[in-house]
Order: C-alpha cells, then sequence, then structure tokens
C-alpha cells in the first residue's frame, strides 16, 4: 500500500474482507475523539457524499481514545483496524485518533482528497492492521511569509497540507527587512507603513529584473486567530517568528527611532525591496527593548501557550557595522561591561530570552542565538549545518534540525537548465529521503535533546502559491516520512520502495490541487527562463 508516511507495522490482506462505505455508514466517536469526527465527516462526505451519521454500532468507523495506546505508542500514536464488520481507529490520545483517521484517509484512495464525489466510485477499506507512531515530537515546515506574502487562505491550506502528511509544526517566518505581516495595534504603522514595499527584485539580488507592482500584505489579529485555532484543530502547533536584532528594516521604516539613527539616516529608509542581509539593525537602547516588549505582548495573546509555547526570535544574520558607528551603542556596550559588538547581539537575545521566560514560554532562535549563552529552557534551530545543535545539545539545550545544505526547500531539485530560479545546492526527492536529523556524533544523552526537524520554505525567488508549491513538493513528503516514520540510517533506507509509493502519492497531491514538481522536470508554465538564480554546485558540505 502506498502509504507516506509509512506507518511502524502495517498488515494489509487483499484476500480477506475489508469494509464498504456506503449512504449508511456511521461514524461514532468516543471521550477525546469528537473533533477528529468532525474534520473526518467533513472530509469524507464532500468526497464521497456520504452523511457519515453518528451511531453507536460496531458495523461503522469508530473513534477512540485509548490509556493503553498511550502507554506502548504515546500520545500520537494510534491503531487502526479494519474488516468486514466495520474500521477502528485508537489513538493513544486525540492526537493520535487525528493520525490515524489522516491514514484511513489514504487508504480510501486518491478520489478522497476530493471536494465533491466522483461518479461511479465505490469507497472501500482493505482488510488492515496498522500500528503506528512517530519518531520525533518536533515534524515541521517553516514558511516565510515576509518576503512573498501568502494570503490567509493560503497559509490555512498550507495547514491541511502539513496534516496531511503528520507534520505538526508550522514555523511562520512573519518579519523581516522585506516585510512586517503581523497587525499589532499599539504599532499600527508596522502594517501601515512595513507591510509594503514598491518593487521586488525578480530572482537573485544578481539578477537586473525588477517586478514594479507594489508588494505586501499582513495578518489582522484575527486573521492569526483563526490560523492559529485552525491548525490547533488540525493538532498542528504554530510558532510565530519576530526577527531580532538583525532582518529588521521593515520595522525601522515604520518607526526610524528603532534605528541607529546616529549611525544611519533612518529617516530615509524605507521597507527593502531586495535581497541578501540589510545592514539596518535595531539600536541596543531600552527604548527599543520596550517597543518589541510590546509586540511581544500582543503576540503571546493571538499565540496561546497551550498551542505555541515557543517563540522564535530570529537572531541570526546581524551586521555589526552601525554598531560599530554608533556612539550610542558603544556607550551601551561599555555600560554594560560587554566584550564587543558580538556580546552586544547576544545580550539582546539573553533579554528576551528572560523575558519570555517569565511569561512561561520558551526561546527558539537560530543557531548564531548560542554565541554569548543561553538560558535554560531556550532551543535552538540549526540551520548552518549540524554543527549549531551538536554543539546546543551537548550543552544541554533542546534542539530543532533544519540544516540548510539539507533541507532548504528553496534550494534547486535538479541541476538541469529548466529549473525556475536555481538556488543553492540540487537535493532531490532522493538526497531528502536520506536526510538524518540525529548526527552520529551524539551520544545518547545529547540525541534526546533533538526535538525533531523542519523544512525550511525561503520565499525570496517564490512569488506566489504555485512557486512554492514547486518548491515544497513532492520533497516534503520525503521528508514527512522521515520525521515520522521507523527508518533505518540514511544508506540503508529502501529508496526504490518510496519512489514506487510516491507513483500513488502524486495522485493525491494531484486531487488535493498542489503543482508539484514533476519526476520529469518542470512543466512549461513551472519555468522561469532568463531569470538568474544563485546555483552552487557539488554535492552539498556535511558540516
Amino acid at each position: 500500500m502506498d502509504l507516506i508516511p509509512a506507518p511502524v507495522r502495517c498488515r494489509l490482506d487483499d484476500g480477506a474482507p475489508g469494509h464498504t462505505l456506503d449512504a449508511t455508514t456511521t461514524l461514532t466517536a468516543g471521550p477525546g475523539a469528537e473533533a477528529t469526527a468532525r474534520w473526518l465527516r467533513g472530509e469524507l462526505g464532500a468526497a464521497t457524499g456520504f452523511p457519515f451519521p453518528p451511531g453507536g454500532g460496531r458495523s461503522g468507523i469508530r473513534l477512540l481514545t485509548d490509556d493503553r495506546v498511550r502507554a506502548e505508542l504515546g500520545e500520537e500514536g494510534y491503531r487502526l483496524t479494519v474488516d468486514a464488520g466495520g474500521t477502528a481507529v485508537v489513538g493513544g490520545g486525540p492526537a493520535g485518533v487525528f493520525w490515524g483517521a489522516q491514514t484511513l484517509r489514504q487508504l480510501l484512495g486518491p478520489d478522497a482528497f476530493r471536494r465533491a464525489p466522483l461518479p461511479g466510485r465505490v469507497w472501500r477499506l482493505p482488510h488492515a492492521r496498522i500500528e503506528d507512531r512517530p519518531r520525533f515530537g518536533w515534524r515541521g515546515m517553516m514558511l516565510d511569509v515576509a518576503r512573498h506574502f501568502l494570503p490567509k487562505d493560503a497559509v490555512l491550506r498550507y495547514v491541511d497540507l502539513l496534516a496531511a502528511h503528520k507534520l505538526n509544526v508550522l514555523h511562520l517566518h512573519l518579519t523581516d527587512d522585506q516585510g512586517w505581516r503581523v497587525e499589532i495595534l499599539r504599532h499600527p504603522r508596522l502594517t501601515e507603513v512595513g507591510a509594503w514595499r514598491p518593487r521586488t527584485r525578480r530572482g537573485h539580488r544578481a539578477s537586473p529584473l525588477w517586478d514594479d507592482t507594489p508588494h505586501g500584505g499582513f495578518y489582522t489579529q484575527d486573521d492569526v486567530r483563526e490560523i492559529v485555532a485552525y491548525a490547533a484543530a488540525r493538532h498542528v502547533r504554530v510558532v510565530p517568528e519576530i526577527d531580532v536584532p538583525g532582518h529588521s528594516q521593515a520595522a525601522i521604516a515604520a518607526y526610524p527611532w528603532l534605528g541607529n539613527a546616529d549611525a544611519a539616516d533612518t529617516e530615509a529608509l524605507g521597507v527593502w525591496d531586495d535581497w541578501g542581509i540589510s545592514e539596518n539593525v535595531l539600536a541596543p537602547t531600552d527604548e527599543v527593548l520596550r517597543f518589541y516588549e510590546g509586540v511581544f505582548e500582543e503576540l503571546l495573546a493571538l499565540f496561546p501557550a497551550e498551542t505555541s509555547p515557543f517563540v522564535h526570535v530570529g537572531g541570526d544574520e546581524c551586521p555589526k557595522g552601525q554598531w560599530r558607528r554608533s556612539p550610542a551603542a558603544q556607550a551601551r556596550i561599555r555600560e554594560l561591561g560587554l566584550a564587543d559588538e558580538d556580546e552586544l547581539q547576544s545580550w539582546f537575545i539573553r533579554h528576551f530570552d528572560h523575558w519570555l521566560a517569565d511569561r512561561g514560554r520558551r526561546l527558539i532562535g537560530w543557531d548564531e542565538i548560542l554565541e554569548g549563552g543561553l538560558a535554560d529552557g531556550a532551543a535552538v534551530s540549526s540551520w548552518r549545518g549540524y554543527a549549531g545543535g551538536i554543539a546546543a545539545a551537548g550543552a544541554g539545550h533542546d534542539v530543532v534540525m533544519c540544516p540548510e545544505q539539507q533541507v532548504y526547500l528553496d534550494h534547486r531539485q535538479d541541476g538541469g537548465p529548466d529549473e525556475p530560479v536555481p538556488i543553492g545546492y540540487v537535493r532531490t526527492l532522493e538526497d531528502v529521503y536520506r536526510f538524518e536529523p540525529v548526527p552520529p556524533e551524539l551520544d545518547a544523552a545529547a540525541a534526546a535533546h533533538v526535538l525533531g526537524a523542519q523544512a525550511n520554505v525561503w520565499t525570496e525567488v517564490m512569488e506566489d502559491q504555485s512557486r512554492v508549491d514547486y518548491q515544497v513538493f513532492p520533497r516534503l513528503a520525503a521528508f514527512a516520512e522521515v520525521v515520522w516514520s521507523a527508518l533505518p540510517g540514511p544508506a540503508d533506507r529502501y529508496w526504490p520502495g518510496f519512489r514506487d509509493r510516491m507513483a500513488g502519492h502524486f495522485r493525491r497531491l494531484d486531487a488535493l490541487g498542489v503543482q508539484y514538481r514533476p519526476p520529469g522536470g518542470p512543466l512549461p508554465w513551472q519555468r522561469r527562463p532568463g531569470v538568474l538564480g544563485r546555483p552552487i554546485e557539488g554535492p552539498p558540505p556535511n558540516v
């Protein structure tokens, strides 16, 4: 069977009678399974046209939680059984029931992912015994909506796509030099000014091409509440990212006093229309700290602790030139007894580390935040390779592995000339399938600090949903299996079997309207001839 991600144990018997669904099939939920029943009734009802009324018999679909399953398989584990008498999904908790229901949907075939019934379909679940649990608790994707804005409905769609692959974290990159994407009521210019740029470079920063159409957008606070609630109903946690102290030109364009006005003409700044790393960074003043504390106060109210315990603060790629030229920044370094500008950046991050911890949240940031030390509860997104994650885990910090050389999905999928705006190393579907989140250098105690992994989707050269789809899929399916399934080491993974299962999975993606990269290469309208990228030749380093 072409299940993706592969379950821990799966026994299908095509010779034994399965469970045929029809207009009389009931759908019953026990305690803890009610939300999944609502979701499944809506999805399967749309695809089949059947009502799936509640009922008390064993002949329908039954969704249950069970303490014994929790003890054996964990909160997210489940058992799914199908025979002629009916279907049962028993989860260790509500999340386990939901993941089991996702497997049930896959068993029904690609048409179960459509939004309206097609004529002549027979809906039959095969005789099955499946037992399953995830390898990691953090199975995520980072979506950059700052560089190219995606409207709310596109984000909700990606929540559904993550859930369909049993991924449970959506990391939203909400702010950067090129745009501020979340409404902050006490600072309205962040979106009035910071959410819009006058033009956008097409392609890599070496490209001479420009799109002169103004670009922007933002999520209202009610939009954010809707996204968070929609995701929570699908057992997906949303991690917001507000970047400090670098990647902040959009905020400085809105409020020039946030920048180093004694080292640069911050009044003249606009939202950046180019790619790369802007030298315009936040000033290390108490007024700036209070401003961002206000931002985070509103953010915490939008992202409840029970669904979003982590808050990402960026902390990466902060040029120090303005701080070196700023008399105020130099005075702050002396006042705080710091050695240099690098320690000043660490001071900035540690401030919000303690501020968030005092409010019951955990800070997470890119691996540069290790430089200068972290509070005990802080976690690290290891992006520059494995080294930051290895150092963090060895020091007792939790880690999310997302090395750019392996799982940055903006990197190109093939070395051929037709790849649209080729960026970075070639990372094929097979390459992602052989990604391993836990490096062999970690002993058992340090490896326990690897919460999981996430694939990162930076959108500088992805102007709309179709381009994001092309870069993300089908590779996200391989990534999902890596972080969910109990796979052997990278060299021993059975690539031909996964490739064969993808043949069926492509039909699911078709039904979902995903504009993935076909196995044979990009279709004519997926190419971007003449738009320069930044390809890097050779295999990526293992750093």
